[in-house]
């Protein structure tokens, strides 16, 4: 049997500005100092940063999805029993829909 994974399922973090390709670098160094198992960046650019960041600082399995519906059904591929997920992302990018779709709810917000 294989140990539980903590898996983050992060969005990108448009409100940063100036900072944001260090701060979505400094979000994925983050994630290995935690011990997460597997990042899912979702988003664009930025988002691409944070995965980089997260691979080279030592982060087992890093994957990029460019929208919600595509990061759900990636989570849901990998998901194994007793893996715990983090979900955090801007209200305006609705990461709440990714949440949603791992626990079998319906869909609320209009779909990117």
């Amino acid at each position: 049997m294989t140990s539980p994974r903590l898996i983050a399922v992060l969005g990108e973090m448009r409100e940063l500005g100036d900072q944001a390709v260090d701060g979505h670098r400094k979000v994925g160094r983050e994630a290995a100092e935690q011990g997460i198992d597997v990042v899912v960046a979702v988003g664009g650019a930025l988002a691409k940063q944070l995965a980089l960041a997260a691979g080279d600082a030592g982060v087992p399995k890093v994957a990029i999805c460019p929208d919600n519906p595509t990061a759900t059904a990636f989570v849901m591929s990998i998901l194994r029993p007793g893996d715990r997920v983090l979900v955090k992302g801007a209200n305006s990018d609705m990461r709440w829909q990714i949440a949603q779709g791992l626990a079998g709810q319906e869909i609320t917000g209009h779909q990117h």
